[in-house]
């Protein structure tokens, strides 16, 4: 069907040719929504009710012929409701909300487009509901309020002419009746003619108009309630002047109601965003109807502030914009709480600096672009020398200021193209980008950069009312076209970095590829030293300690590692390891057990029942809070007689935490453990600390003992060792012994006990036991 589109022709639409017109608006819509049509369809179309047949038939025709019915204003506002549906549904589709358009679409639309027809259905039916004479007494309400005057005229002058000429008939006929009746006769029959006119031209229409006021205060009020929301609002006119603005908007900006009105939209706005912006707005806005973005306003103390902003234009009967409405929501506290989510994403709270999540995407930004461009970049890998020692002795609070002002001098030494980051603790990585291309010409401009940091963090800190001197050792690895992760970077700087601490700290290093390759042995070694303990690869090895008449009066228990493929791993290899990565803590345990468990079968043994077996413990192992626990529920275990095991610690470690070794010492004194003092006399012994601890032998070492005959001054440290140890009341024991002049000199001094291959490597077991034997 065809439907009419011209004025004269919309006057002749009927039900079905309303009804189509509607679900062909309501057809257009759906095929923008789902992609079926090509129709550029924006909410400006959209928000104006003569866009369609159907609002052009309405505000035409129709309001000429019903607009003081209270049909047509509720067709009006059925129809205005639709589109107004319509909109915000293709606001949503056009903002990427397809949930919320498809929801609206289901509901809302659905319901105004249903109320829409009903609607119609209504007005349509006005002709079928009303009589002939009503028919023709509906005026049209325009020409009646026109020509009011002369239709009063009319009407009045037939009113009374009708009203005499049957009273006068009806006197005649009636003539007999009372006076009185007479009267009532003809007033009725006037009443009953004049009533249809009062009220079809009257009533009717007084009450159609009393309902559309009611509809229009309440409309306004919801209105105004919907106008005073959280949202800034403001209302301009067509030209941009202020007509209305809302609470919410003058406590935000600080403006007053009557500061703002008749000024011009500029007035607000900043000089941040140029003419060119608000040319491509207001273009926008006329072609589409809405704008939405980001817009920089300014508060009345000249705060500037950002704002996401929503303008939409208001339509007139005719389709021309006659006003502008405009939302905002202050984006400040939004921005700042993204900023803050941001910070604590991508940055160090402590330092400010970036963290490893944002260096790994900068690195991995600066592969791909070193890539194209063939230059060398380097990575800078940080680590604070002694910085536990400072955590431990002065504070985690002097060490947070230590590494706040780290970071201010690490930004003062790179360019302000690289990145510094704190990836963690006391470790900071530098990444230094655009480089020379050859490498041996970025490997010097690197090496300038490092050793400018390692002079910067060697000057002394200020740290509140303490003074430290701090140092840092620093690895260094180039990369440019290389295919390497971002984690293989890391590691390789990391390796070059502990390659400088092993070379005496406060140095560089480069990294070079049998850094990798030991760091690959040492990680397979790890995983094999895993294995060994679960699998119980490892054993004790015994080397005897004799007396002056070489009679073996206990020995010392050793590790040996004996690997199904590597054979037998020396200590050295795999001790220091294990130290590090924490298995000396099984390790010990294994040892200290087996040692007890070997010591009991030995008491059923005439020529071991005497044997006093020594075992070494770790820093580690000793600074733990149960460790004295464990010693006495192993001991307690085996049923050991206690003074047959002898613990021996290192000098450096017993003097590390002075008061937590005696007193450990002493718990385990009284229980019956002894101690012996190993490598005594190359550490930094404090005589008034030593006459503490509960010591019963000192142990010489070696190194002396090699030197015996060789050096005259290790001679004298050998003397005097021995003399303080029987000033001690301590007994005194040396290791190392592989010559009889040695031995001899020992003997001479008052050293009269030994250890060394001059009486016995270490061995296994059974071989010991042989040993015993004999």
């Amino acid at each position: 069907m065809s439907l009419p589109v011209d004025e004269a022709a919309l006057t002749k639409l009927d039900l079905n040719q309303a009804i189509e017109a509607h679900l062909n608006w309501t057809s257009r819509l759906k095929s923008v929504l789902d992609g079926t049509s090509t129709e550029e369809l924006d909410v400006s179309v959209v928000s104006q009710d003569n866009a369609c047949v159907l609002g052009k038939w309405i505000y035409g025709p129709a309001k000429k012929t019903y607009a003081n019915q209270p049909e047509w204003e509720e067709l009006r506002v059925a129809h205005a409701n639709f589109h107004l549906c319509a909109g915000e549904v293709l606001k949503a589709h056009q903002q990427g909300n397809e949930e919320t358009s498809a929801t609206l679409l289901k509901g809302p639309l659905a319901f105004a487009s249903q109320k829409n027809k009903d609607a119609l259905v209504k007005l349509f039916s006005l002709n079928t509901r009303t009589n002939w004479l009503s028919q023709r007494l509906l005026f049209d309400a325009g020409s009646v309020k026109k020509y009011m005057g002369w239709y009063t005229f009319v009407i009045l002058t037939a009113i009374i002419f009708i009203g005499v000429t049957l009273t006068q008939v009806i006197i005649a006929d009636l003539a007999m009746l009372p006076m009185w009746y007479q009267v009532g006769m003809g007033s009725s029959l006037i009443s009953v003619l004049v009533f249809p006119v009062v009220y079809f031209q009257v009533l009717r229409p007084l009450m159609a108009s009393i309902k559309a006021r009611k509809d229009a205060e309440a409309s306004f009020r919801v209105s105004a309630v919907a106008f005073e929301t959280d949202q800034c609002t403001i209302v301009t006119d067509v030209k941009e002047k202020v007509l209305k603005v809302n609470r919410a908007y003058t406590e935000n900006t600080g403006y007053t109601a009557d500061e703002v009105m008749d000024q011009q939209l500029h007035f607000f706005l900043t000089n941040k965003q140029d003419e060119n912006f608000f040319d491509s707005l207001r273009t926008q806005v006329k072609s589409t109807g809405t704008w939405h973005g980001e817009v920089l306003n300014r508060r009345k103390n000249g705060q500037v502030y950002l704002a996401k902003t929503n303008i939409t234009a208001v339509y007139g009967d005719h389709g021309a914009i006659t006003n502008y409405v405009i939302t905002f929501t202050d984006l400040t506290e939004q921005k700042a709480a993204e900023k803050e989510i941001n910070d604590l994403v991508f940055f160090d709270t402590l330092t400010g600096l970036p963290n490893r999540r944002m260096l790994m995407d900068r690195l991995k930004h600066a592969l791909a672009l070193g890539n194209r461009s063939q230059r060398q970049n380097a990575l800078l890998y940080i680590n604070l020398d002694n910085f536990k020692t400072l955590n431990d002795t002065l504070g985690h609070g002097k060490g947070d200021l230590l590494l706040q002002q780290t970071s201010v001098r690490l930004k003062a030494c790179i360019r302000d193209c690289d990145t510094v980051a704190r990836i963690g603790g006391d470790e900071f990585v530098v990444m230094l980008e655009g480089l020379h291309k050859a490498a041996a010409e970025a490997e010097a401009e690197a090496e300038t950069i490092a050793k400018k940091i390692l002079s910067s963090l060697g000057r002394p800190y200020h740290l509140a009312e303490t003074s430290f001197q701090g140092s840092a050792s620093l690895g260094i690895a180039l990369f440019a076209e290389q295919p390497e992760t971002v984690e293989d970077l890391l590691k390789r700087a990391d390796l070059a970095m502990y390659q400088a601490k092993a070379s005496g700290r406060n140095t560089l290093r480069f990294f070079d590829p049998e850094m990798q390759k030991a760091a690959h042995s040492r990680a397979a070694l790890e995983v094999d030293l895993r294995h060994a303990i679960a699998e119980n690869q490892l054993e004790l090895y015994f080397q005897s300690q004799v007396d002056q008449d070489q009679k073996i009066i206990g020995a010392e228990a050793l590790i040996r590692w004996n690997h199904p493929t590597r054979g037998l791993v020396p200590p050295f290899q795999f001790i220091p390891l294990a130290e590090e990565v924490g298995l000396i803590l099984p390790i010990g345990k294994w040892v200290l057990e087996r040692a007890c468990i070997q010591l009991k079968l030995w008491e059923k043994n005439a020529q071991a029942q005497h044997i006093q077996l020594a075992i070494n413990v770790s820093p580690l192992q000793f600074r733990q809070t149960d460790f004295v626990e464990q010693v006495e529920a192993v001991l307690k275990k085996n049923q050991v007689v206690p003074s047959h095991l002898k613990i021996e610690l290192t000098e450096s470690m017993m003097f590390d935490n002075i008061e937590d070794t005696i007193t450990k010492m002493q718990k385990l004194k009284k229980v019956g453990v002894r101690f012996s003092m190993d490598d005594f006399g190359t550490g930094y012994s404090s005589l008034s600390y030593l006459t503490r601890l509960p010591l019963d032998q000192l142990k010489i070492d070696q190194s002396f003992v090699r030197n015996i005959g060789v050096h005259s001054n290790d001679a004298v440290i050998v003397q005097t060792i021995i003399g303080m140890t029987h000033n001690l009341g301590m007994t005194v024991i040396a290791e190392g012994v592989e010559t009889e002049a040695q031995r001899s000199f020992l003997e001479q001094n008052g050293c009269l006990n030994f250890q060394g291959y001059l009486f016995s490597r270490p061995i296994p077991l059974t071989d010991f036991e042989k040993l015993l034997a004999k």
